[in-house]
């Protein structure tokens, strides 16, 4: 499985999603399993029962992948990151298991793969949102395993529908000039005021 897939894509509008892997669905049956094989052959009375089945199911669910969804708006010039969690759906009985980030598309100056540790599994990756107020954004909660080229197609293909390299290359434009702009405008004080120095010494003649 990718990192993301792409839901829906116009001139406008890029919707990607991303769904619990084969990992977490073969964490959530193996430890449910265990849950069940504990309370099928023990002599426990059936509250210790239940509370063998409970107990590993959430711990499978605390362990899940989020359902995840990013939307670039061009129209609207924003961005929306949702997350569904599953044990957060069950922790609150449904009512805060969805959060959603809503950012200004305007204010993107770049995405870049980050690397991340990842428990007990190694390394992973992720995209990184980074904004000119200076705070960065992941992409995604989980980081993928194993695959950058995944997470690099898919900065990729986001760079080319934000045209963010182009954008990018006008920015630095503009900072040069602007950096060349105070070193004019210095250069011209130090004259001015070498030339008043001058006229000072001058007149004490």
């Amino acid at each position: 499985m990718g990192y993301m897939t792409v839901e829906e894509h116009s001139p406008t509008l890029l919707h990607l999603k991303r769904s619990p892997g084969i990992r977490s669905w073969s964490l959530l049956i193996g430890i449910s399993s265990v849950g069940l094989a504990a309370a099928y052959y023990s002599s426990d009375s059936v509250l210790w029962k239940l509370f063998y089945v409970t107990g590993c199911l959430f711990v499978a669910m605390q362990n899940m992948e989020e359902w995840e969804e990013a939307v670039f708006d061009k129209a609207r010039n924003l961005i929306e990151l949702k997350t569904v969690s599953l044990y957060a759906l069950v922790l609150t009985l449904w009512k805060r298991g969805q959060e959603k980030v809503v950012l200004d598309l305007l204010h993107l100056r770049d995405i870049c793969v980050q690397e991340e540790k990842v428990r007990y599994l190694g390394r992973g990756y992720v995209l990184v949102l980074r904004l000119a107020t200076g705070f960065s954004y992941p992409l995604t909660q989980s980081a993928t395993l194993g695959g950058r080229s995944d997470v690099e197609a898919v900065e990729a293909l986001l760079k080319r529908f934000l045209g963010l390299e182009e954008l990018q290359r006008r920015w630095q434009l503009e900072q040069e000039a602007e950096f060349e702009e105070e070193e004019e405008d210095e250069e011209e004080e130090d004259d001015l005021y070498h030339s008043s120095d001058s006229g000072d010494e001058v007149d004490q003649l």
